[in-house]
Protein backbone atom coordinates (compact mmCIF):
# COMPACT_ATOMS: atom_id res chain seq x y z
CA UNK A 1 0.00 0.00 0.00
CA UNK A 2 1.11 3.21 -0.77
CA UNK A 3 -1.06 5.62 1.66
CA UNK A 4 0.19 8.79 3.73
CA UNK A 5 -0.81 6.67 6.71
CA UNK A 6 1.13 3.39 6.73
CA UNK A 7 -0.33 0.34 8.75
CA UNK A 8 -0.82 0.21 11.57
CA UNK A 9 -2.36 3.25 12.94
CA UNK A 10 -3.96 2.72 16.57
CA UNK A 11 -7.70 3.87 17.16
CA UNK A 12 -7.89 6.43 19.31
CA UNK A 13 -9.58 5.19 22.54
CA UNK A 14 -12.30 6.55 25.43
CA UNK A 15 -11.96 7.23 29.20
CA UNK A 16 -15.34 6.48 30.59
CA UNK A 17 -17.48 9.53 32.31
CA UNK A 18 -20.38 9.26 34.72
CA UNK A 19 -22.46 11.59 32.53
CA UNK A 20 -23.46 13.27 28.68
CA UNK A 21 -20.85 16.17 28.95
CA UNK A 22 -22.93 19.43 28.51
CA UNK A 23 -22.14 21.88 25.43
CA UNK A 24 -20.62 25.36 26.97
CA UNK A 25 -23.00 28.14 27.31
CA UNK A 26 -22.77 30.72 24.53
CA UNK A 27 -19.89 29.50 22.56
CA UNK A 28 -19.79 27.09 19.58
CA UNK A 29 -20.37 23.70 19.98
CA UNK A 30 -17.52 22.14 21.96
CA UNK A 31 -18.35 18.35 21.31
CA UNK A 32 -20.06 15.65 18.94
CA UNK A 33 -21.94 12.66 20.49
CA UNK A 34 -22.25 9.15 18.79
CA UNK A 35 -23.75 6.25 19.21
CA UNK A 36 -21.27 3.58 21.28
CA UNK A 37 -21.06 0.45 18.65
CA UNK A 38 -21.05 -2.71 20.43
CA UNK A 39 -18.49 -4.73 17.52
CA UNK A 40 -14.71 -4.58 16.56
CA UNK A 41 -13.12 -1.61 16.57
CA UNK A 42 -11.77 -1.40 12.57
CA UNK A 43 -9.33 0.74 10.99
CA UNK A 44 -9.91 0.38 7.21
CA UNK A 45 -7.24 0.93 4.65
CA UNK A 46 -7.91 0.96 0.75
CA UNK A 47 -5.51 1.16 -1.74
CA UNK A 48 -7.32 0.06 -5.12
CA UNK A 49 -8.33 -3.66 -4.92
CA UNK A 50 -5.94 -4.19 -1.70
CA UNK A 51 -8.05 -3.80 1.41
CA UNK A 52 -6.85 -4.03 5.15
CA UNK A 53 -8.91 -4.20 8.24
CA UNK A 54 -7.11 -3.73 11.62
CA UNK A 55 -8.21 -4.69 14.78
CA UNK A 56 -7.79 -2.74 18.35
CA UNK A 57 -4.59 -4.31 18.77
CA UNK A 58 -3.47 -3.89 14.89
CA UNK A 59 -4.35 -7.16 14.02
CA UNK A 60 -5.56 -7.92 10.32
CA UNK A 61 -8.95 -9.20 10.40
CA UNK A 62 -10.38 -8.57 6.86
CA UNK A 63 -9.90 -12.88 6.19
CA UNK A 64 -12.66 -13.25 8.70
CA UNK A 65 -15.28 -10.39 6.79
CA UNK A 66 -14.77 -11.19 3.11
CA UNK A 67 -18.43 -9.23 2.41
CA UNK A 68 -16.80 -6.04 4.69
CA UNK A 69 -13.84 -6.19 2.02
CA UNK A 70 -16.27 -6.32 -0.87
CA UNK A 71 -18.14 -3.73 0.37
CA UNK A 72 -15.56 -1.05 1.34
CA UNK A 73 -14.28 -1.69 -2.61
CA UNK A 74 -17.79 -0.45 -3.65
CA UNK A 75 -18.55 2.31 -1.22
CA UNK A 76 -15.34 3.61 0.11
CA UNK A 77 -12.63 5.79 -2.38
CA UNK A 78 -9.70 4.16 -4.30
CA UNK A 79 -7.33 5.18 -1.86
CA UNK A 80 -8.32 6.36 1.95
CA UNK A 81 -8.15 4.70 5.58
CA UNK A 82 -11.40 5.33 8.09
CA UNK A 83 -12.01 4.22 11.74
CA UNK A 84 -15.21 2.78 12.51
CA UNK A 85 -16.75 -0.43 14.32
CA UNK A 86 -17.87 -3.45 12.20
CA UNK A 87 -21.22 -4.55 13.88
CA UNK A 88 -23.69 -7.72 13.02
CA UNK A 89 -27.70 -6.68 12.82
CA UNK A 90 -29.57 -9.97 13.75
CA UNK A 91 -33.46 -10.24 14.02
CA UNK A 92 -35.05 -10.30 17.31
CA UNK A 93 -35.28 -13.97 18.58
CA UNK A 94 -38.42 -13.94 18.81
CA UNK A 95 -39.96 -12.53 15.85
CA UNK A 96 -42.07 -9.93 17.64
CA UNK A 97 -39.38 -6.96 18.18
CA UNK A 98 -37.11 -5.05 15.55
CA UNK A 99 -33.42 -6.17 14.96
CA UNK A 100 -30.51 -5.81 17.33
CA UNK A 101 -26.84 -6.02 17.30
CA UNK A 102 -25.73 -9.22 18.21
CA UNK A 103 -21.94 -9.21 19.43
CA UNK A 104 -22.18 -13.16 20.14
CA UNK A 105 -22.92 -14.06 15.95
CA UNK A 106 -20.06 -11.34 15.31
CA UNK A 107 -17.66 -12.96 17.81
CA UNK A 108 -18.35 -16.14 15.46
CA UNK A 109 -16.52 -14.81 12.65
CA UNK A 110 -13.26 -15.14 13.99
CA UNK A 111 -12.52 -18.72 13.05
CA UNK A 112 -9.37 -20.42 11.32
CA UNK A 113 -11.91 -22.26 8.91
CA UNK A 114 -12.39 -20.33 5.69
CA UNK A 115 -15.43 -22.52 4.74
CA UNK A 116 -16.89 -21.41 8.23
CA UNK A 117 -16.24 -17.89 7.68
CA UNK A 118 -17.63 -17.72 4.32
CA UNK A 119 -20.71 -19.39 5.32
CA UNK A 120 -21.49 -17.64 8.23
CA UNK A 121 -20.55 -14.36 6.09
CA UNK A 122 -23.58 -15.47 4.13
CA UNK A 123 -26.16 -16.31 6.62
CA UNK A 124 -24.94 -13.44 8.88
CA UNK A 125 -23.32 -10.86 7.05
CA UNK A 126 -21.86 -7.87 8.97
CA UNK A 127 -21.32 -4.07 8.25
CA UNK A 128 -19.11 -1.62 8.40
CA UNK A 129 -19.87 1.70 10.44
CA UNK A 130 -17.61 4.85 9.49
CA UNK A 131 -17.17 7.61 12.31
CA UNK A 132 -13.80 9.15 11.21
CA UNK A 133 -11.57 9.93 8.09
CA UNK A 134 -8.17 9.63 8.71
CA UNK A 135 -6.50 9.81 4.90
CA UNK A 136 -8.05 10.77 1.11
CA UNK A 137 -6.12 10.31 -1.39
CA UNK A 138 -2.57 11.44 -0.72
CA UNK A 139 -3.98 13.72 2.00
CA UNK A 140 -2.96 12.64 5.49
CA UNK A 141 -6.04 13.92 7.51
CA UNK A 142 -5.28 13.00 10.98
CA UNK A 143 -3.64 16.22 11.71
CA UNK A 144 -6.58 18.39 10.93
CA UNK A 145 -9.32 19.11 13.34
CA UNK A 146 -11.74 16.51 13.42
CA UNK A 147 -14.98 18.86 12.29
CA UNK A 148 -13.16 19.06 9.28
CA UNK A 149 -12.36 15.31 9.44
CA UNK A 150 -16.25 14.60 9.67
CA UNK A 151 -16.69 17.02 6.60
CA UNK A 152 -15.10 14.71 4.78
CA UNK A 153 -16.98 11.83 6.04
CA UNK A 154 -20.35 13.52 5.15
CA UNK A 155 -18.90 14.10 1.42
CA UNK A 156 -18.33 10.27 1.31
CA UNK A 157 -22.48 9.83 1.18
CA UNK A 158 -22.04 6.21 2.94
CA UNK A 159 -25.38 5.28 3.50
CA UNK A 160 -25.06 1.35 3.17
CA UNK A 161 -26.54 -0.91 3.04
CA UNK A 162 -23.24 -2.22 3.80
CA UNK A 163 -20.69 0.68 4.61
CA UNK A 164 -22.67 3.59 6.98
CA UNK A 165 -21.60 7.03 8.24
CA UNK A 166 -22.54 7.10 12.21
CA UNK A 167 -25.19 9.50 13.16
CA UNK A 168 -23.91 12.10 14.63
CA UNK A 169 -25.53 15.38 16.79
CA UNK A 170 -23.87 18.78 18.80
CA UNK A 171 -27.35 18.87 20.85
CA UNK A 172 -26.12 17.28 23.69
CA UNK A 173 -30.65 16.56 24.80
CA UNK A 174 -30.48 14.56 21.79
CA UNK A 175 -27.55 12.29 22.83
CA UNK A 176 -28.71 11.75 26.47
CA UNK A 177 -32.14 10.34 24.40
CA UNK A 178 -29.89 8.48 22.42
CA UNK A 179 -28.35 6.93 25.58
CA UNK A 180 -31.40 5.49 26.76
CA UNK A 181 -33.39 4.61 23.46
CA UNK A 182 -30.28 3.00 21.67
CA UNK A 183 -29.50 0.42 23.81
CA UNK A 184 -32.69 -1.45 22.57
CA UNK A 185 -31.06 -1.98 19.82
CA UNK A 186 -27.97 -3.10 21.44
CA UNK A 187 -25.89 -0.47 21.35
CA UNK A 188 -23.43 0.45 24.13
CA UNK A 189 -23.93 4.24 25.08
CA UNK A 190 -22.75 7.28 23.86
CA UNK A 191 -19.16 8.97 22.86
CA UNK A 192 -18.62 12.47 23.00
CA UNK A 193 -15.59 13.77 20.75
CA UNK A 194 -13.77 17.04 21.15
CA UNK A 195 -14.07 18.88 17.43
CA UNK A 196 -11.01 20.57 17.70
CA UNK A 197 -8.85 17.51 18.50
CA UNK A 198 -7.15 16.27 16.00
CA UNK A 199 -6.56 12.27 15.71
CA UNK A 200 -4.68 10.91 18.67
CA UNK A 201 -3.66 7.08 18.51
CA UNK A 202 -3.57 4.39 21.17
CA UNK A 203 -4.61 7.99 23.66
CA UNK A 204 -7.89 8.22 25.46
CA UNK A 205 -8.81 11.51 25.15
CA UNK A 206 -12.51 10.45 23.95
CA UNK A 207 -15.45 10.36 26.35
CA UNK A 208 -17.76 7.43 26.67
CA UNK A 209 -20.58 6.77 28.99
CA UNK A 210 -22.08 3.42 29.34
CA UNK A 211 -24.80 1.72 31.03
CA UNK A 212 -24.42 0.32 34.45
CA UNK A 213 -26.66 -1.59 36.50
CA UNK A 214 -27.29 -3.76 39.77
CA UNK A 215 -28.56 -7.65 39.59
CA UNK A 216 -28.86 -9.37 42.60
CA UNK A 217 -27.50 -12.80 41.48
CA UNK A 218 -26.88 -16.49 43.03
CA UNK A 219 -23.41 -17.79 43.59
CA UNK A 220 -22.95 -21.52 42.76
CA UNK A 221 -19.60 -21.84 42.49
CA UNK A 222 -15.81 -20.68 41.86
CA UNK A 223 -12.69 -20.99 39.99
CA UNK A 224 -9.04 -20.17 41.79
CA UNK A 225 -6.73 -17.78 40.55
CA UNK A 226 -3.47 -18.85 38.24
CA UNK A 227 -1.35 -18.19 41.23
CA UNK A 228 -3.34 -19.56 43.65
CA UNK A 229 -1.40 -22.05 45.60
CA UNK A 230 -1.54 -25.35 48.37
CA UNK A 231 -0.87 -23.07 50.90
CA UNK A 232 -2.49 -19.40 50.06
CA UNK A 233 -5.54 -20.37 48.08
CA UNK A 234 -6.91 -17.45 45.78
CA UNK A 235 -10.33 -17.15 44.18
CA UNK A 236 -9.95 -15.93 40.58
CA UNK A 237 -13.44 -15.63 39.95
CA UNK A 238 -16.90 -16.10 40.93
CA UNK A 239 -19.57 -17.96 39.20
CA UNK A 240 -22.77 -16.41 39.21
CA UNK A 241 -26.53 -17.71 38.42
CA UNK A 242 -29.83 -16.45 37.81
CA UNK A 243 -33.08 -18.55 37.61
CA UNK A 244 -34.86 -18.52 34.37
CA UNK A 245 -38.67 -19.26 36.55
CA UNK A 246 -40.75 -17.13 37.67
CA UNK A 247 -40.25 -15.22 41.38
CA UNK A 248 -44.37 -15.66 42.32
CA UNK A 249 -43.71 -19.60 41.20
CA UNK A 250 -41.47 -22.10 39.92
CA UNK A 251 -38.10 -20.06 39.65
CA UNK A 252 -37.03 -23.29 37.11
CA UNK A 253 -33.40 -23.82 36.51
CA UNK A 254 -30.17 -21.86 37.77
CA UNK A 255 -28.81 -20.77 34.22
CA UNK A 256 -25.26 -20.04 34.11
CA UNK A 257 -24.86 -15.79 33.41
CA UNK A 258 -21.27 -14.91 34.06
CA UNK A 259 -18.38 -14.31 36.72
CA UNK A 260 -17.44 -11.57 38.81
CA UNK A 261 -13.46 -11.24 39.13
CA UNK A 262 -10.78 -8.80 39.84
CA UNK A 263 -9.92 -8.71 43.26
CA UNK A 264 -6.96 -7.59 45.06
CA UNK A 265 -4.46 -10.04 46.00
CA UNK A 266 -5.76 -9.95 49.74
CA UNK A 267 -9.51 -10.03 48.86
CA UNK A 268 -8.83 -13.12 46.91
CA UNK A 269 -7.15 -14.91 49.96
CA UNK A 270 -10.13 -13.69 52.20
CA UNK A 271 -12.59 -14.96 49.87
CA UNK A 272 -11.70 -18.44 49.60
CA UNK A 273 -11.81 -18.76 53.20
CA UNK A 274 -15.01 -17.23 53.46
CA UNK A 275 -16.44 -19.74 51.14
CA UNK A 276 -14.47 -22.79 52.11
CA UNK A 277 -17.40 -23.67 53.95
CA UNK A 278 -19.80 -23.78 51.24
CA UNK A 279 -17.89 -26.08 49.00
CA UNK A 280 -19.74 -29.03 47.65
CA UNK A 281 -16.96 -32.43 47.62
CA UNK A 282 -16.96 -34.43 44.70
CA UNK A 283 -18.66 -38.01 45.05
CA UNK A 284 -21.73 -36.69 47.37
CA UNK A 285 -25.29 -36.72 47.22
CA UNK A 286 -24.85 -32.70 47.25
CA UNK A 287 -22.42 -32.89 44.26
CA UNK A 288 -25.16 -34.70 41.93
CA UNK A 289 -27.88 -32.52 43.26
CA UNK A 290 -25.39 -29.09 42.06
CA UNK A 291 -27.95 -27.59 39.93
CA UNK A 292 -24.46 -27.49 37.56
CA UNK A 293 -23.79 -31.27 38.49
CA UNK A 294 -24.09 -31.96 34.09
CA UNK A 295 -21.96 -29.09 33.29
CA UNK A 296 -19.65 -31.34 31.28
CA UNK A 297 -22.35 -32.61 28.95
CA UNK A 298 -21.78 -30.72 25.75
CA UNK A 299 -25.24 -29.98 24.82
CA UNK A 300 -25.40 -28.40 28.20
CA UNK A 301 -22.35 -26.29 28.84
CA UNK A 302 -22.83 -24.36 25.50
CA UNK A 303 -26.20 -23.79 25.80
CA UNK A 304 -27.71 -25.77 22.80
CA UNK A 305 -29.52 -27.48 25.07
CA UNK A 306 -31.47 -24.14 25.98
CA UNK A 307 -29.86 -23.85 29.50
CA UNK A 308 -26.44 -22.76 30.40
CA UNK A 309 -23.30 -24.06 32.63
CA UNK A 310 -20.08 -22.83 33.23
CA UNK A 311 -17.30 -24.91 31.39
CA UNK A 312 -17.88 -24.96 27.95
CA UNK A 313 -14.62 -25.22 25.55
CA UNK A 314 -14.27 -22.98 22.50
CA UNK A 315 -12.29 -20.88 19.69
CA UNK A 316 -12.12 -18.64 22.89
CA UNK A 317 -10.67 -20.87 25.58
CA UNK A 318 -8.04 -22.35 23.57
CA UNK A 319 -7.98 -25.43 26.45
CA UNK A 320 -8.16 -23.81 29.08
CA UNK A 321 -9.13 -25.96 32.49
CA UNK A 322 -12.14 -24.25 32.69
CA UNK A 323 -13.66 -26.80 35.36
CA UNK A 324 -14.88 -25.30 38.75
CA UNK A 325 -15.20 -25.94 42.11
CA UNK A 326 -19.09 -25.80 42.98
CA UNK A 327 -20.42 -24.56 46.34
CA UNK A 328 -23.68 -25.02 48.20
CA UNK A 329 -26.50 -22.91 46.67
CA UNK A 330 -27.16 -20.41 49.67
CA UNK A 331 -25.29 -17.34 49.24
CA UNK A 332 -26.99 -13.74 46.49
CA UNK A 333 -24.88 -11.22 45.58
CA UNK A 334 -25.26 -7.89 44.31
CA UNK A 335 -23.46 -7.05 41.14
CA UNK A 336 -22.35 -4.69 38.78
CA UNK A 337 -22.76 -4.94 35.26
CA UNK A 338 -23.17 -2.69 32.19
CA UNK A 339 -25.92 -5.01 29.81
CA UNK A 340 -26.70 -8.21 28.71
CA UNK A 341 -25.76 -10.22 25.80
CA UNK A 342 -28.50 -12.92 25.50
CA UNK A 343 -29.29 -14.55 28.57
CA UNK A 344 -25.50 -13.68 29.98
CA UNK A 345 -23.64 -10.90 31.24
CA UNK A 346 -21.87 -8.87 28.37
CA UNK A 347 -19.01 -8.27 30.14
CA UNK A 348 -16.87 -9.42 33.63
CA UNK A 349 -19.02 -8.39 36.47
CA UNK A 350 -18.42 -6.52 39.46
CA UNK A 351 -19.03 -8.08 42.98
CA UNK A 352 -20.86 -4.93 44.82
CA UNK A 353 -22.13 -6.39 48.44
CA UNK A 354 -23.48 -9.81 49.53
CA UNK A 355 -27.32 -9.93 50.04
CA UNK A 356 -27.95 -11.74 53.30
CA UNK A 357 -31.66 -10.58 53.23
CA UNK A 358 -31.86 -12.45 49.75
CA UNK A 359 -33.23 -15.99 48.81
CA UNK A 360 -31.85 -17.60 46.30
CA UNK A 361 -34.78 -18.56 44.44
CA UNK A 362 -35.67 -15.25 43.95
CA UNK A 363 -33.19 -13.70 41.61
CA UNK A 364 -34.49 -14.52 38.87
CA UNK A 365 -34.32 -12.34 35.30
CA UNK A 366 -37.52 -10.67 35.83
CA UNK A 367 -35.46 -8.09 37.89
CA UNK A 368 -33.17 -7.24 35.21
CA UNK A 369 -34.17 -3.77 33.57
CA UNK A 370 -35.63 -4.10 30.45
CA UNK A 371 -34.36 -1.65 27.82
CA UNK A 372 -36.30 1.17 25.79
CA UNK A 373 -36.93 -0.52 22.24
CA UNK A 374 -35.20 1.14 19.44
CA UNK A 375 -34.98 -0.11 15.60
CA UNK A 376 -31.78 -1.09 14.20
CA UNK A 377 -32.96 0.14 10.95
CA UNK A 378 -33.79 3.20 11.73
CA UNK A 379 -29.67 3.65 12.84
CA UNK A 380 -28.93 1.16 9.69
CA UNK A 381 -31.55 1.41 7.11
CA UNK A 382 -31.15 -1.11 5.05
CA UNK A 383 -28.39 -3.15 6.61
CA UNK A 384 -28.33 -7.25 6.61
CA UNK A 385 -30.28 -8.46 9.41
CA UNK A 386 -32.82 -5.80 9.66
CA UNK A 387 -36.25 -4.97 7.73
CA UNK A 388 -35.10 -4.15 4.40
CA UNK A 389 -32.12 -5.94 3.99
CA UNK A 390 -31.42 -9.37 3.07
Amino acid sequence: MTLPLTPPVLPMLAKSVPAVPDQPAGADPEWVYEPKWDGFRAIVYRDGDDVRIDSRNARPMQRYFPEVVAAVTQALPPRCVVDGEIVVARPDTTGAGPARLDFDALSQRIHPADSRVRMLADQTPASLVVFDVLALGDEDLSRRPLAERLAALDDLGLSGPHVFATPRTTDAGVAREWFEAFEGAGLDGVVAKGLDGRYEPNKRTLLKVKHARTADVVLAGFRLHKTSTADRPLIGSLLLGLYDGDEDGDPGRLQFVGVAASFPAARRAALHAELAPLVVEPGTPQADEHPWADWQDPAVADGSAGERRPGAQSRWSAGKDLSFTPLRVERVLEVGYDHMEGTRFRHTAQLKRWRPDRDPTSCTYAQLEEPVRYDLASLLPGAPGTAGGR
